[in-house]
Order: C-alpha cells, then sequence, then structure tokens
C-alpha cells in the first residue's frame, strides 16, 4: 500500500498542472493572515433574514441551520414549515431529514477508510479483490480509489427505465455495468460508484452497511437519530420529501435507486438530524476523534479531504477527495484561493454538510426542497449562508492556510512555483513580442474582429497597420462583424483606424474571393472561438484556409484559447453529411481544440493544402479555462457575454434550431429556455428531477426583444451554472430536446434541431424515448476514436 505522502504527491504534480488559478495566490499571497476569528450568534442574524427571504420566493418551505465552531454551536435555528397538508406542520430543530447524497461522505466513505485502517481494503486495490463479479464487462481495473473520487469512468447511475426492484438485482447491475471511459481518465459524478462500495463494506466487514455504520459510526458517537430506513415512531419528526406516483414519501428514501434497492444503498438512503450532523462534524475536525471515542485516525481525515484526483485524467482540475468535494477555506478572500482546505457534500434533497478545518466551523443546511412536487432550490440558500460567514471570518493568506493545514504545505508550494509567472500569452501577443519577424516583407490580409488584441489592449489592426516591414494591405471580418456587435448579414465598409475598406465574410459571400486576395502575401487568422463544433468563426477560418490554399498564399493562425478549456470532449460526433456553414468538419459537440489545432486538424484531414503557420500561445494548458489565463474576457459575439453562457452555449444552442427562444433579446442569453406554449411549472418540476450535474432550473418569465418569439410572452426556465466541470454541456442540451418532445410532442418542432445536434442517430434516439443517460453513454465509442485522431494535431 502507497504511503500518503508517496500517493499525493503523484496527485500534486497533476494538479499543479492543471493551472488552478494562476493568479488566485498572487492575490492570497498578499491577503491579510486571518486572526483567530470567532464567530458569535450576533455576526449570524443576517441568516433569518436569508432564509425567510428563500421560504418567501417559494424555493423552500422551511430549514434547520446549524453553524458551530470548534466544539460550540454558534448558531442553531428552524424556520417554516416542513409539511403544509393536510395540516401545516412546523419545522423543529430535532427534524429528521432524508440526507440523499450526504450519505457518501457520511456513512460509506468512512466505513471504508475503517475498514483501510484496520488492514481489510487497499484503496489502491481492483474493486474486483473483493468483489470478483465487478470485474465483468471491462471493470477488471477499476480500483476502490477511483470509485471514491468518481474517476471509476461509470456511468451516473443504473439503469431505471425498466422496471427492476431488490438490492440482490442492483448488485447484479452494477456487476454487469459497462464503463463509459477506461478508468482514471474522466470525472463522472456516479451514485454507481458508491452503491458499489456499499457491497464491498458488506463483503469484506460481512455486515450490511447499515448495521455496520450503526455499530462502528453512529452508536460510538451518540448518532441516535441517525440511520437507514428510520423507525416508524419516529415519522412525526420526519421531514416529507415528494409525492410519487400519488404517494408523500416520508421516511422513505426520495431517491429512485435507493427506493428500489429498498432504501439500503451507498450513495443514498441515510437519515439524520442537524444535531447528529454537528456531532459528526465535530469528530472529523478533531481529527477523527470524540473525547474518549476514535472513528478514524487523524491520518485518514487528512486523506480523505485533500485532493485525490488522478494524474493523468483529462479532466483532472476537477479536485475530488476521498468522498469528499473540496473547496478553499471560509474566508472573505476565498474566492481568490486554490480550492482546496475546506471539504463537504450537498444532497439532492437539499441538505448540506461543509467543515473548514482552518477556521475550525461547520455548516449544516438542512431542506426538504423537494416538498412537494420536486420543484425547489435550496443552491441559493447554501450559497448566501456560506458568504455570510465568509466574510464574518475575514481574510485568509496561503502561509495560514498551510499552517493549518500542514497536509497542504506540498501541494499549495509547488503550485505557488507553477504559477509563478504563468499569465498566458495568445499567439497575437507572441506575434507581437517577436516584432512581427514571420510576417517581414509581407503584404497581409487579417481576419480578426473586436476579440484580436494583445494582453496590453491593443488591436491587431492597429498592431499591424503600425508595424515596421509588413503592409497590412486587407481587413476581413466574420460573421457579427469587426466589432461583434451585428446579429446579422455583415456588409462592407471602411475600417477607421486605418482608412481601409474591410471586406465581409458573413454577407453576400462567406469565402475571400479572388479579387480580395489579389496581391497578398499572407493572411493573418485571429478571432476568438467558442469551444463549440457549431460556432461559425472556425469556419470562416477553413474557407479562408482553402481559399489561400488554392493561391499560394501563407495562413498564419494567431492561437487563442479554447474558452471552455481544451480538458474534455463531449457530444455526439457531427454526421459527415451535415457539413454546412455551422459545421465544417465532423467534430464532437465540445471539441476541446484551440483554433491554432482546429487549423492543423482541417489542413490535414481535408488536404486543403495550406500553407499553415500556428503561432502557439505560451503558457497556456489545456485544462485552463478562460478565466484562468490572465487574459482580458472580450464577448466573442453580441450573445455570448460572460464565460457562464459561453459554458452553457454547447447545450444550450442545440435546441435554437427549433420554435424556442434561448433568450436572445433579453439580459442572459443562453441562460434561459423558454416559448408561449410551454408551461415553466411542469418543465421545471421533469427537470429538475433529471438531475443533470453541474446545473439547477428556475421557472421563468421573459419576453424577448428579438429572434424567436420577439414581443411575446415566454414561459420556461431559467438555467444557472452551479459547477462547470461538473456539466456535460451536450448532454444537458440533449436532456433539453428530450424534456420538451416529451412534455410538448404537438407543439415542439424537434426535427429542427438536427442541424445544431449534427447526429440523425442521437435525433431518432430521443423521438424513441431513450433515456438521454444512456445517449451520452452512446456517443463514447465514436468520441474515444475521435480522440485518437486529435491527439495527432495537439499542441499544447
Amino acid at each position: 500500500m502507497r504511503s500518503l505522502t508517496a500517493s499525493f504527491s503523484h496527485r500534486l504534480i497533476a494538479a499543479a498542472a492543471f493551472q488552478l488559478l494562476a493568479a488566485v495566490l498572487a492575490t492570497s499571497a498578499s491577503a491579510d493572515a486571518a486572526s483567530s476569528t470567532r464567530l458569535r450568534e450576533a455576526d449570524l442574524q443576517q441568516i433569518d433574514t436569508i432564509v425567510q427571504s428563500e421560504i418567501e420566493a417559494g424555493r423552500i418551505h422551511g430549514a434547520v441551520v446549524e453553524i458551530g465552531q470548534g466544539n460550540q454551536v454558534v448558531y442553531r435555528h428552524a424556520f417554516g414549515y416542513r409539511a403544509l397538508e393536510p395540516r401545516r406542520v412546523a419545522m423543529t430543530p430535532d427534524t429528521i431529514f432524508d440526507l440523499a447524497s450526504l450519505t457518501k461522505p457520511v456513512a460509506t466513505t468512512v466505513a471504508i477508510m475503517q475498514l483501510r485502517e484496520r488492514g481489510r481494503i487497499d484503496l489502491d486495490a481492483p474493486v474486483a479483490t473483493y468483489w470478483p463479479a465487478f470485474a465483468r464487462n471491462g471493470k477488471e481495473r477499476i480500483t476502490i480509489r477511483q470509485l471514491m473520487t468518481h474517476y471509476s469512468g461509470l456511468a451516473p447511475d443504473l439503469d431505471l427505465r425498466r422496471k427492476w426492484t431488490g438490492y440482490s438485482t442492483a448488485m447484479k447491475m452494477t456487476a454487469d455495468a459497462k464503463p463509459l471511459h477506461p478508468p482514471g481518465t474522466h470525472y463522472e459524478y456516479s451514485d454507481i460508484n458508491f452503491e458499489a462500495l456499499g457491497e464491498v463494506v458488506r463483503r469484506v466487514a460481512r455486515l450490511p452497511l447499515n448495521d455496520y455504520c450503526r455499530i462502528n459510526i453512529f452508536t460510538p458517537l451518540g448518532m441516535a437519530d441517525t440511520g437507514f430506513s428510520p423507525p416508524a415512531r419516529e415519522l412525526s419528526r420526519i421531514a416529507p420529501t415528494e409525492y410519487v406516483d400519488g404517494k408523500l414519501r416520508i421516511g422513505e428514501v426520495h431517491d429512485p435507486t435507493a427506493a428500489r434497492m429498498g432504501g439500503l444503498a451507498g450513495h443514498a438512503g441515510l437519515f439524520s438530524t442537524a444535531d447528529d450532523l454537528a456531532i459528526f462534524a465535530r469528530m472529523m475536525l478533531a481529527g477523527g476523534h470524540a473525547g474518549a471515542v476514535k472513528i478514524l485516525s487523524a491520518r485518514s481525515i487528512d486523506e480523505m479531504t485533500i485532493p485525490q484526483s488522478p494524474v493523468d485524467a483529462v479532466d483532472a482540475s476537477r479536485l475530488r477527495g476521498l468522498g469528499w468535494d473540496l473547496g478553499a477555506p471560509l474566508c472573505a478572500n476565498r474566492e481568490q484561493l486554490l480550492p482546496v482546505g475546506s471539504y463537504g457534500h450537498f444532497g439532492f434533497t437539499g441538505t448540506m454538510l461543509w467543515i473548514d478545518p482552518v477556521s475550525s466551523t461547520y455548516a449544516i443546511i438542512l431542506t426538504n426542497r423537494t416538498y412537494p412536487s420536486g420543484a425547489g432550490d435550496a443552491g441559493p440558500l447554501r450559497r448566501e449562508i456560506l458568504t455570510l460567514m465568509s466574510d464574518r471570518l475575514g481574510t485568509l493568506s496561503e502561509d495560514r492556510i498551510v499552517e493549518c493545514r500542514r497536509c497542504l504545505n506540498s501541494f499549495c508550494a509547488l503550485a505557488k512555483r507553477t504559477f509563478a509567472h504563468t499569465t498566458v500569452l495568445s499567439g497575437a501577443d507572441v506575434l507581437a513580442g517577436d516584432g512581427f519577424a514571420q510576417l517581414k516583407g509581407t503584404r497581409v490580409g487579417l481576419i480578426t474582429n473586436q476579440t484580436g488584441v494583445t494582453q496590453a489592449g491593443t488591436g491587431d489592426i492597429e498592431a499591424l497597420s503600425h508595424a515596421r516591414g509588413l503592409t497590412l494591405r486587407a481587413i476581413f471580418s466574420p460573421e457579427h462583424g469587426l466589432h461583434g456587435d451585428v446579429d446579422e448579414t455583415v456588409a462592407p465598409g471602411a475600417e477607421p483606424v486605418t482608412g481601409l475598406q474591410f471586406f465581409s465574410l458573413y454577407g453576400e459571400t462567406r469565402r475571400p474571393s479572388a479579387t480580395m486576395l489579389d496581391g497578398l502575401d499572407a493572411v493573418v487568422f485571429d478571432v476568438q472561438d467558442s469551444g463549440a463544433r457549431f460556432y461559425t468563426y472556425v469556419t470562416t477560418m477553413a474557407y479562408a484556409m482553402e481559399e489561400a490554399g488554392r493561391r499560394g498564399i501563407d495562413f498564419y493562425v494567431l492561437d487563442r484559447p479554447n474558452p471552455i478549456s481544451c480538458a474534455v470532449v463531449q457530444g455526439p460526433i457531427m454526421d459527415a453529411d451535415l457539413k454546412s456553414f455551422t459545421g465544417y468538419f465532423p467534430l464532437p459537440t465540445r471539441h476541446g481544440m484551440t483554433v491554432g489545432e482546429l487549423a492543423e486538424m482541417f489542413n490535414g484531414e481535408n488536404h486543403i493544402g495550406a500553407r499553415l503557420h500556428v503561432i502557439k500561445m505560451r503558457g497556456y494548458a489545456r485544462s485552463q479555462w478562460f478565466d484562468q489565463t490572465g487574459l482580458r474576457w472580450t464577448p466573442p459575439s453580441p450573445n455570448l457575454r460572460t464565460l457562464a453562457e459561453t459554458t452553457l452555449y454547447p447545450g444550450v444552442a442545440m435546441i435554437e434550431g427549433a420554435n424556442v427562444s434561448v433568450g436572445r433579446g433579453t439580459d442572459t442569453p443562453f441562460e434561459l429556455v423558454g416559448a408561449p406554449w410551454i408551461d415553466s411549472a411542469a418543465l421545471l418540476s421533469y427537470l429538475d428531477k433529471r438531475r443533470i450535474p453541474g446545473v439547477r432550473f428556475q421557472a421563468a418569465d421573459f419576453t424577448p426583444s428579438a429572434d424567436s418569439y420577439a414581443g411575446r410572452s415566454c414561459h420556461g426556465v431559467r438555467i444557472s451554472l452551479d459547477d462547470r466541470l461538473a456539466l456535460d454541456s451536450p448532454a444537458l442540451g440533449i436532456e433539453l430536446i428530450a424534456a420538451l418532445h416529451r412534455l410538448y410532442t404537438n407543439d415542439f418542432k424537434i426535427d429542427a434541431t438536427l442541424s445544431m445536434v449534427g447526429s440523425r442517430r442521437t435525433l431518432e434516439e430521443i423521438k424513441s424515448g431513450v433515456d438521454p443517460k444512456q445517449i451520452v453513454a452512446d456517443w463514447q465509442p465514436d468520441l474515444e476514436k475521435f480522440r485518437i485522431l486529435r491527439a495527432r494535431y495537439l499542441l499544447y
């Protein structure tokens, strides 16, 4: 078995290489070291207002909030109601809640770590060591650690499309499950992981998970109200969750898979109170002890709550502990710190436990937000309370974090060295820094828009027009024009800085003509892409490459970051015969490449024959999102105004070919979906039940001023991005299409989405009622083939 230091050191290198918030550490280093700030109840009185506002907004009906520091309970209050019918029942501090996914860290993870301490489980051993049948269908190499970090490659959940019941049936389905990805390569939050871990506990300990946890965790800690399948005598204290098939679930697990398993599962099914969770949190803060009772060693606590991401995962910037999610400590400058130091977990029913060893605080927020129809939302409540706590605790320096959590010392030191000088230089910066040497003696045509700027803020047009030894002869603009503010065809005109006429490549022609290219020695392309297959700028680049190639004109691409990172590849591969201006090449929806890499691929695979030169970026890593590069954000087009909208775009844009508004003509395009014929409440309820990772939904009414339904009242949902690393944006798009087709078969013009979906098979699967999760699984073999092709052209 590898030591903690040895196994973690590999992950430190990986985590540092993922470019976690480069500029961040500079801010952290200058922050005032936090004093031992003590929280008082008076500091937290604003929570009363926060909770009441959420109740009045209808997102929850009641809540219990408990906050502690060290061994002291600082704040403990109940609000609203736990039930509304047949009579109102007030929420009380001792209300018992269905914890949903808090089962994973509070029960299953602790059980695994205890068995590990006793020498009965090796975290790096294959799961099949303890459960031989698990090796079926390519799972023989999946390890216990990969299950605990959600890097096993397994699907999000068992198949619920067919009718089945029973724990043994679920375990057979788990043993028969096929991975979507090779183990250790992709982050995929999966309930199957912890269903399997629960079975490992049963086999190794020779006790069902519920009995094991009761004997070894809950009873020793005095957590008398915690367990699976609470007794009927406690029914009056239990918060109901949702009506399922006309019956209100109260005291029965809400999670559909756990319910079919009889209420006993490693991923969900645990019930508890705020006071019991406070006992658990204090044990964690005390290094695994509660008085004379030892639950875990301090070493195990540290190992569970520091980064354990696999070294070579393509999306390993998603840092996970063992069973726990990770975050920066609770402090006023936490957004400027590396996302390590504190840890916690959320539950689908509206629950949260968050623990911060640096300030020795914990926060417990329990709601039954799914009551009565599944349409509530505890996300805003959780965020506002954590923000308030962070503000009250003051700022923190990196040194203070390491002083409090010495297990993070190596991680922070290595990250600091890595990030000392990591601001990315775009291709334009590199070209300018080299004095435009590559273009000396040439007559240049420039394809650009408002995104073609250097780090200093100088536009390409100005820079090239003033550069010595070359002549800027022609300017070309892509869709949306030179300034990125036109949402229709673009007319040619005079460029104001140089007085040169600029040619439009989104007007009467979408290719530069022989006349436009006459007299040029080189064409330079510098436009920021969005990272989605159907964004037209890369088609403009490809068309220009073809025309330049035919005439022997050198073609330069000034490379820029993929704003939504190059770490992952997602979505269906476009059918080759659907090639169009919104789909130049058979790419997946989210291709995970830079424009320079795409240029190399197009030139090689389509045999364009262009004399291509890619001016590479410096200091860029594939896992970086745009806000981690140090480059200034310039909206690439009128309706991609923020990085959040750009992140949602590959999914939400899939439906805009149909008769649905995606928020164009509002202040938040691609964060809205609606139409006059949609019932907001019905769509919200359906999408909430789908449990789509990374986003949350709210009912929304809006009136767009442009595009579909301009001037008409639309009803639908607002989509909020909660976790960009957890989001599979093309999967979100398929979920939206499937929801609209199922709820509004006669109104929604599903066939009109084909050009954006790009795959006839995917569209037919949706129309046939195939579960979107299965559709995503069906993409994976083709995506693996694309990754092999893509690897030939990667520059970083």
